[in-house]
């Protein structure tokens, strides 16, 4: 046979063939092999079962099921091999010994040719939706870059007005050098935070897991908050248990998870208030709950909290909480806010005592 020529038909060639196209397909294999053992057996029930029972209205009909999921599969190109499949079987159907009137004949023939017609109806308009919805996807994906980049401007731009106004006064001789060189440094310090903030989303976080105790972990994330909470007059409460409780962790980005917590309930506390710190050990895990007495949060911000770059604030890129919950799904726990306006807002870690020791690449 030369190539590019169309090989004779036949039903076990078509077999070959879908059993060639299932492998290809990976996963997509045993829901083709479910849909050609179905018509398989329809067939079989029409030539060996009932055949005293023509025109055996109700199998005719059945024949639609496998054409329907051809066509929720695999769209337009699955509904016209199912159909040429189910053909091949039922064809011989048409000129058997029982069909024997030309009023019987006639109706196997409408019977191929309207199941033929739904098999392309179906597969057309299920492409035509899967397009529409790929175009929407695309729509929104491009509208969240459009969306990450004008953050990204509008968090850089400040800083970056700030360093150009004091280069130009430094040029020009004006002002302290030195108040200004500071004021450089600084706005120069935010951009980097902007910087590290999104390569720690972007890129893979190293997980060097070993059993630690987790209140040490707390305690350090506590410290390193304890001078941005006594700028904000704002007390930091542990009244932590006094057992140790020890959990396979990564110390240091699990401390960077907890410290942005703290960071945002404190942000989210008015003068004088507290944030509460607390953990409670269960049979399987132990609970870190991280709590303020602010303003509490919207549904509206409570439902998008940890989507990249949604920010409420004036300040920042909107990942914190998106790397907080990264770190803390890749310890195999969970984290989830509790929140309602005036009342407060309360974060939910809980992390597994568990997990097998091991270095791990969070992507």
């Amino acid at each position: 046979m030369s190539p590019g020529e169309i090989p004779p038909w036949n039903a076990s060639c078509f077999i070959k063939v879908c059993v060639g196209q299932a492998r290809m397909m990976g996963k997509k294999k045993y829901p083709i092999i479910f849909i050609m053992g179905f018509t398989l057996f329809l067939t079989f029930l029409h030539h060996f079962l009932f055949q005293a029972q023509s025109p055996h209205i109700i199998l005719e009909e059945l024949y639609y099921i496998p054409l329907l999921l051809g066509a929720l599969l695999f769209g337009l190109k699955g509904a016209i091999y199912t159909y040429l499949f189910v053909s091949a079987l039922y064809f011989p159907y048409i000129f058997g010994h029982w069909t024997t009137t030309f009023l019987a004949f006639t109706d196997r023939l409408l019977h191929l040719l309207f199941s033929g017609v739904f098999a392309f109806l179906a597969g057309f308009l299920i492409d035509r939706e899967r397009k529409k919805q790929s175009e929407l996807e695309k729509n929104c994906y491009l509208a969240g870059i459009g969306q990450v980049a004008a953050s990204l401007v509008h968090d850089l731009r400040n800083p970056l007005i700030s360093i150009l106004g004091f280069v130009k006064r430094i040029r020009e001789g004006k002002g302290d050098i030195i108040a200004a060189t500071q004021v450089i440094e600084n706005a120069a310090q935010n951009m980097q935070r902007i910087v590290d903030g999104v390569l720690d989303f972007a890129r893979p976080i190293q997980l060097e897991l070993k059993e630690e105790e987790i209140h040490r972990v707390i305690q350090q994330a506590c410290d390193s908050c304890q001078i941005k909470a006594e700028e904000r007059n704002v007390l930091l409460s542990m009244p932590l248990a006094s057992d140790p409780v020890k959990i396979e962790m990564d110390s240091f980005n699990l401390q960077r998870a907890i410290t942005n917590l703290i960071n945002n309930a404190i942000e989210a506390s008015p003068k004088g208030e507290r944030v509460l710190l607390r953990t409670e050990t269960e049979k399987n895990h132990v609970v870190v709950k991280v709590r303020d007495f602010g303003p509490g949060m919207d549904k509206e911000t409570l439902e998008n909290v940890f989507i990249p770059f949604y920010s409420k604030k004036s300040t920042g890129t909107g990942l914190g909480m998106t790397i907080a919950k990264k770190i803390i799904e890749e310890h195999q726990g969970k984290i989830r806010l509790e929140s309602r306006p005036g009342a407060g807002t309360e974060a939910i870690i809980e992390l597994p005592f568990g997990y097998h020791l091991r270095s791990k690449t969070v992507s």
